[in-house]
């Protein structure tokens, strides 16, 4: 017997739905919401999302399971009345300099303020104004703009498991900060801003470096160079009312030229050097019989920020592979070395990444030779897009171009690296030695294509077979590494993304739920599947690096070591 509830008069029927709310979402009707998240469990704080039963009865629409025959309404007087009188205390004691935040457009309490007609605040706001914490080189705190919805507490421990931040003190006094009222940097913050990310107003939020990159571009001694990563690709259109997933690569590159860039790459190339390296890695370790631990990937820097501050026994089994903006920029500086000199510029090296951990990866001293950074300033996609507004370039109008030589080929498993098992796959079509459509379908075929937080699969290696496993989210990772240490489970190699879902889901996008994140991994497999290069090792480019630039320069340009 189907089961279903009558939702504002409509018969909506139900199967594994957890709460009212899911049941109320298939019905079309959209309650307002601070608090849920699907993939996170329900704090039901914010009190929007109350509904009201045939007896008069409200009560919480994320934390209410359904139940058959359950009749409610989403919409009444006495509801309407109640989500305005929250949204005026919220933002009674709110900060409300909204035309100067970063966040406007995009605040969720501005918007449900705008969809409320709310005009006015009857309360005078007495909270006393809190110190901006800027010291993380990735993320800014600013307490004046905290709700207490939690999202961040909930990110921070139950998916990250990190635990940076927590809700201190009780009552009126309640608010969100590191332990003992320490700054972000002096906590073990990995960097990832999936804080930031879920954050519906200001109060956390990914540092700018839109002021260092104005003065570059507009400097006429510098040569500025920029590097777009593959995940960029397909998000930054959603700014621009494109869907999810969509491929707006040349689109960017057009963009960026106009905005005054001198040379535009892609980072795919640094992935491909990255796939190279570390599948001789990988092999390395086969052949030596080295089993204890698995080779885990570098790519993700708050992975390994993570490592260590909770797992420094791990680093010795960590890839010293740089990640691939790291790689390309050290061949990007070196290129330009010998031009710089000659016309008496500087090459100013840019990243646009998905990511707020490159923003505190590229201060780290294993990244500078010389006391000078390979990468000078990482901007992220959301930055980005600020920017093309800025100038007033119609995004959506201008034609394609292309990437510059002679770094302008990359290959499809360069591209994958965006989303969770792309490292892994790319690695597995140079180890398994990839020739043909039945040899790349069989890698594609394994299940690392899933979105699950823990993907594992068994891959032949000449007489034996390799036992891989691919996680996202460091929540998942720390299980895995308990059971890895715990003799429990055995794996040859690991890929570890800090974000679930990968790149594509970095803190550095436009915000979209978990359904919009898989359409951006399914656009980064999309795009290799019609990429004419579908192996690392077969990229013209990557074989002359290593004829040129990179020879006999391995070592200190494409890796680096991390030290307990």
């Amino acid at each position: 017997m189907e089961k279903y509830m009558i939702v504002d008069g409509m018969r909506i029927p139900f199967t594994d739905e957890k709460n009212i709310l899911q049941v109320i979402h298939k019905a079309g009707i959209h309650v307002p919401t601070f608090c849920y998240y699907s993939d996170m469990s329900v704090f039901g704080s914010c009190r929007m999302c109350m509904v009201e039963d045939l007896r008069g009865n409200i009560v919480a629409s994320c934390s209410t399971p359904p139940k058959d025959k359950m009749e409610i309404k989403t919409n009444t007087p006495r509801l309407h009345e109640y989500r305005k009188m929250i949204l005026e205390l919220l933002l009674s004691s709110h900060c409300r300099d909204c035309t100067v935040c970063e966040k406007s457009g995009h605040c969720r309490l501005q918007m449900l303020a705008s969809r409320f007609g709310l005009t006015k605040v009857r309360f005078e706001n007495n909270r006393e104004a809190e110190e901006i914490d800027d010291s993380s080189m990735s993320i800014v705190r600013d307490p004046g703009k905290c709700i207490l919805c939690g999202d961040c507490v909930r990110m921070c421990n139950e998916v990250q498991n990190v635990g940076a931040i927590d809700f201190a003190y009780r009552g009126s006094d309640m608010k969100v900060s590191p332990a003992m009222g320490r700054k972000m940097a002096e906590t073990d913050c990995v960097n990832c801003g999936q804080c930031a990310a879920v954050c519906p107003t200001a109060a956390i939020r990914i540092k700018s470096s839109l002021k260092e990159i104005w003065s570059a571009l507009y400097d006429p001694k510098a040569r500025v160079v920029v590097q777009v990563a593959p995940a960029v690709r397909v998000a930054l259109g959603e700014e621009f009312g494109l869907e999810p997933g969509k491929n707006t690569m040349g689109k960017i590159y057009a963009a960026l030229r106009m905005l005054g860039f001198d040379k535009v790459f892609d980072t795919s190339v640094g992935a491909d050097l990255t796939v190279i390296e570390e599948s001789n890695e990988l092999v390395q370790k086969i052949e030596k019989g080295d089993t204890k631990y698995p080779l885990f990937t570098s790519c993700c820097p708050a992975w390994i920020r993570y490592a260590e501050t909770k797992h420094p026994e791990l680093l010795p089994y960590i890839s010293t592979c740089k990640s691939p903006m790291e790689m390309f920029g050290a061949i990007l500086k070196e290129h330009y070395k010998k031009a710089d000199e000659e016309e008496g510029v500087r090459t100013v090296s840019v990243a646009v990444m998905p990511c707020a951990a490159k923003k505190y990866e590229i201060t780290r001293d294993e990244f500078k030779r010389n006391g000078i950074p390979d990468v000078d300033i990482v901007i992220t996609t959301s930055e980005l897009a600020r920017m093309i507004k800025e100038i007033g370039i119609q995004f959506n109008e201008i034609e394609p171009q292309g990437p510059d030589m002679p770094f302008s080929i990359s290959s499809g498993a360069g591209t994958i690296f965006g989303a969770t098992g792309g490292v892994t796959e790319a690695a597995l079509r140079r180890v398994a030695n990839a020739k043909n459509n039945e040899d790349l379908k069989a890698i594609e075929y394994l299940g690392l294509r899933d979105f699950e937080g823990v993907k594992t699969a068994k891959v032949p290696y000449g007489d034996k077979e390799l036992d891989i496993a691919v996680v996202s989210g460091l929540s998942n990772a720390e299980k895995l590494i308990k059971a890895i240490e715990s003799g429990e489970l055995h794996f040859d190699f690991v890929e570890v993304m800090a974000c679930p879902l990968g790149c594509v889901a970095g803190a550095g996008q436009p915000f979209v739920y978990r359904a919009g994140k898989e359409k951006r991994a399914q656009g980064l497999f999309k795009a290799d599947r019609s990429a004419v290069i579908k192996s690392s090792s077969e990229n013209p480019v990557i074989e002359d690096l290593y004829h040129g630039v990179v020879a006999g320069r391995e070592h200190e340009l494409l890796h680096v070591e991390y030290v307990k």
